[in-house]
């Protein structure tokens, strides 16, 4: 048996970037590993991909799988994300949260089309990705060994990491101070680190690219209307559109308008609060026109439970549980208030903000002749005092016994007695009245 055929080999997440091409190289020479690259395309902006996998081929790797996801990505989990209206932190739209279970799975899937015994990426050990992509991979396959070169080298500051790439003839193109770290996929962009560490900093204008600045939206509104079937998002403005397609039509309209940017301090999985600014103008139109359509669509108790089990859904998107059992039994829940989540809803764009203008579906819930507030035979106000009576019975019973308790007993006061706080003083005090 040759050297080749006796080597173990390594799938790594690769972007082509100066992280993971180092990784590469680490790979090969630190841990004498074949390195196998895979590329995943989950509709981030490109030069094209082919470009990046003749860069791993360049440097040594003995496969490279280039992968296609986008419409993947579209079909099993944002309409995952739409149903749940997924918000961490009520802000978040779950950008990089939702690419990284995805990503885990075709890396496995790699591995066991080559025979590998390892996995790789390239994250490091401050951030969440590390977490998203070693516990989806666990799930998946857990006699996979996961490696993550960024956590393990002991190659120190950027200017080290530059220096370890020029000497293993890896292309450096990035200058030592690289401005801002970015993420991007087909729900938007994610923006971190350079200015944007100091939260009293206002954002540079220059990190924002598929949004424009707010002042200089067009003056008068934008009116769009989406279409939703079964709580999937499937026509803008009358045309049925695949999903992957929409969002991308729906980012260029409502970033036209300056809708879509969100500046925050977020408070990450490994415990650290990060300044992060993210453009997923699509992202939160969709879900506020899901809402809305929920509104009108959803029976109450549904729609009041389904709110705090959409942030435990979030949550567990965002700590990088997607394949757990917990996350599959909330995806159950959110996909069977869906069936009647069909129907239109109208959105207002303008100068940075999106507000709905209408919404109308065939299974509405909503009743104009019980809702009304003129003259009508559709609701029985007489039957409010017996429904009053009954629902606030335990709240009179819980007041009757309070008062009998009382009887014979001092008078509650009016006001309570705060302690003056006169140095050695405990005796003076003052009556407070609310």
């Amino acid at each position: 048996m040759n050297s080749r055929q006796s080597k173990e080999k390594v799938v790594l997440a690769y972007s082509g970037g100066l992280d993971t091409s180092v990784c590469i190289k680490w790979l090969q020479h630190e841990m004498g590993l074949d390195v196998i690259a895979m590329l995943g395309n989950v509709g981030q902006e490109h030069d094209g991909l082919e470009k990046v996998a003749e860069k791993a081929r360049m440097l040594g790797c003995v496969a490279v799988e280039v992968v296609d996801m986008t419409e993947e990505f579209a079909s099993d989990y944002i309409t995952c994300a739409i149903a749940a209206n997924a918000m961490y932190e009520n802000k978040y739209p779950l950008l990089s949260a939702l690419s990284r279970p995805l990503i885990s799975k075709h890396l496995v899937e790699t591995a066991h089309k080559y025979g590998a015994t390892c996995v790789a990426h390239g994250c490091t050990g401050k951030g969440n990705d590390q977490v998203r992509f070693e516990t989806s991979i666990m799930a998946l396959d857990p006699s996979l060994r996961v490696i993550a070169p960024v956590r393990e080298w002991d190659l120190g500051m950027r200017p080290d990491e530059i220096a370890y790439a020029e000497k293993h003839g890896v292309p450096v193109s990035q200058s030592i101070e690289k401005p801002y770290s970015i993420d991007d996929n087909l729900w938007g962009r994610a923006i971190e680190a350079g200015a944007l560490e100091d939260p009293w900093a206002e954002p540079p204008a220059d990190i924002w690219t598929i949004t424009v600045d707010p002042a200089d939206a067009p003056d008068i509104p934008t009116y769009v209307e989406i279409g939703f079937s079964e709580g999937v998002p499937v026509s803008l403005d009358g045309e049925g559109l695949p999903l992957s397609e929409l969002i991308a039509k729906l980012n260029g309209i409502a970033g036209s308008c300056g809708y879509g940017r969100i500046d925050m301090i977020e408070n990450r999985y490994v415990g650290l609060k990060s300044r992060e600014c993210y453009e997923v103008p699509a992202g939160l139109a969709l879900i506020q026109a899901h809402k809305a359509l929920e509104d009108l669509c959803l029976e109450r108790d549904v729609l009041h439970h389904k709110l705090a089990l959409e942030q435990l859904w979030a949550d567990q998107v965002y700590n990088g549980r997607w394949f757990s059992p917990f996350k599959q039994a909330l995806d159950a829940f959110m996909a069977a208030t869906q069936h009647d989540v069909t129907g239109t809803v109208r959105l207002k764009l303008y100068k940075g903000g999106c507000v709905v203008a209408g919404s109308k579906s065939a299974c509405a819930l909503y009743d104009p002749a019980l809702a009304t507030y003129e003259n009508d035979e559709a609701f029985d106000q007489k039957a409010a005092k017996g429904f009053i009576d009954i629902q606030g019975l335990s709240i009179k019973t819980w007041a009757m016994k309070g008062a009998a308790h009382m009887e014979g007993a001092t008078p509650a006061p009016t006001s309570f007695d705060v302690l003056d706080g006169t140095a050695g003083s405990h005796t003076a005090s003052r009556a407070v009245n609310f």
